[in-house]
């Protein structure tokens, strides 16, 4: 214990040393600065000279007011800019044309609306430029909203029409451009889903030859069992929604359609559409067995988008994939010469199962 306390204190005589020391070299730092002489500070506001500067005698400059506030009642500017809206609006209302009639003239949608937003913008530098008063003006900021300033407010808004002489034109020429705006624009609605004419309407009818893509009539006895072909119609727009159909002969082990559909496949040769009633796309591969097996599957089309199976045998049952309902089938007939022909109208609606299809 006696060591201990000889530490403690020998410790403590230590720091009442280091304390001293500290305290003299302040003291001395302190005397110092007391025998200097004051210096001259040069401070530039005292000058009176130099921007923002004060006057010797103290007063604060008067800062400059930027306030300034100009009419331009321009009647020219005021044409220039019912004429800038008008056009806009005769694009905006061309776009819904084009939509409507062209469809697929995506060359001219992007002009007509391109050239609608590019007027609009023209008419409103325009308008803010030689139109509207220009006004420059500082605010104090305080409070940040006050119910006397509301009326303030009411009136600067109404005071920027001031000077301008036809707002009749100018009103009806927005009111136009803004309406052709909003059917331009909501036109494109109508492509969140297929036309409904293109599912319940399809180029073949009773009668109708099945022809190749060189416009050659399919003859029953050239197709092949192992084979899948595409056929369209004779004389019909080859390029509507369900022109396309694929034709495929089974051999009668393979051949197992309902029996209100067995007429619909002579001698084998059947017909199913081409597109999947998945999401459209077109049906592209045919699966045949090579080999004879018991465990052989059985002839199947393949869309190559999602892989959705169908099995022409069993009349365009899906076996595999995300494909919700079956190939919708086309009945087929031979006429006297032997050639391929429509015999009536597809099982059920075309295209991917969207809420409008209709289904047997």
């Amino acid at each position: 214990m006696s060591d201990e306390h000889e530490k403690a204190s020998r410790a403590g005589r230590i720091g009442r040393a280091v304390g001293v020391v500290v305290a003299a070299v302040a003291a001395w730092r302190t005397a110092r600065g007391q025998e200097r002489p004051d210096r001259d500070v040069w401070a530039p506001e005292a000058s009176g000279t130099g921007d923002g500067a004060t006057p010797s005698d103290g007063t604060p400059a008067a800062e400059p007011d930027p306030t300034e506030r100009t009419v331009p009642a321009n009647r020219r500017a005021e044409n220039l800019v019912a004429a800038l809206l008008v056009g806009a609006a005769l694009l905006a209302f061309g776009f819904t044309a084009i939509y409507i009639t062209l469809e697929t003239k995506t060359q001219l949608l992007g002009l007509a609306m391109g050239g609608a937003l590019a007027l609009l913008a023209a008419a409103a530098i325009v308008a803010g430029k030689l139109v509207v008063p220009q006004e420059t003006a500082v605010e104090e900021r305080d409070q940040l909203l006050d119910d006397e300033e509301v009326h303030e407010v009411v009136e600067i808004v109404e005071s920027g029409g001031e000077g301008v002489s036809r707002r009749v034109l100018l009103t009806g020429a927005c009111g136009l451009a803004g309406a052709g705006m909003v059917t331009a624009v909501a036109a494109p609605l109508a492509s969140l889903g297929p036309p409904s004419r293109l599912l319940h309407q399809t180029p073949w009818a009773r009668g109708i030859r099945l022809v190749d893509d060189q416009g050659k009539p399919y003859v029953a006895d050239e197709i092949q069992i192992g084979s899948f072909y595409t056929a369209l119609p004779e004389g019909e727009d080859w390029e509507s929604f369900g022109a396309g159909v694929l034709v495929v002969r089974l051999p009668p082990e393979f051949n197992e359609l309902p029996p209100e559909r067995r007429g619909w496949a002579p001698d084998g040769i059947m017909a199913y559409s081409k597109i999947c009633p998945h999401a459209g796309c077109a049906i592209s591969l045919y699966r045949y067995p090579t080999f004879p097996s018991t465990s052989t599957p059985a002839p199947a089309f393949t869309c190559p988008c999602h892989y959705s199976t169908f099995t022409p045998g069993d009349g365009g049952k899906v076996i595999f994939g995300p494909a919700g309902r079956a190939l919708p089938q086309l009945p087929l007939m031979i006429d006297a010469e032997g050639g391929l022909r429509c015999a009536g109208r597809f099982n059920e609606d075309i295209g991917p199962s969207w809420w409008g299809v209709r289904r047997t």
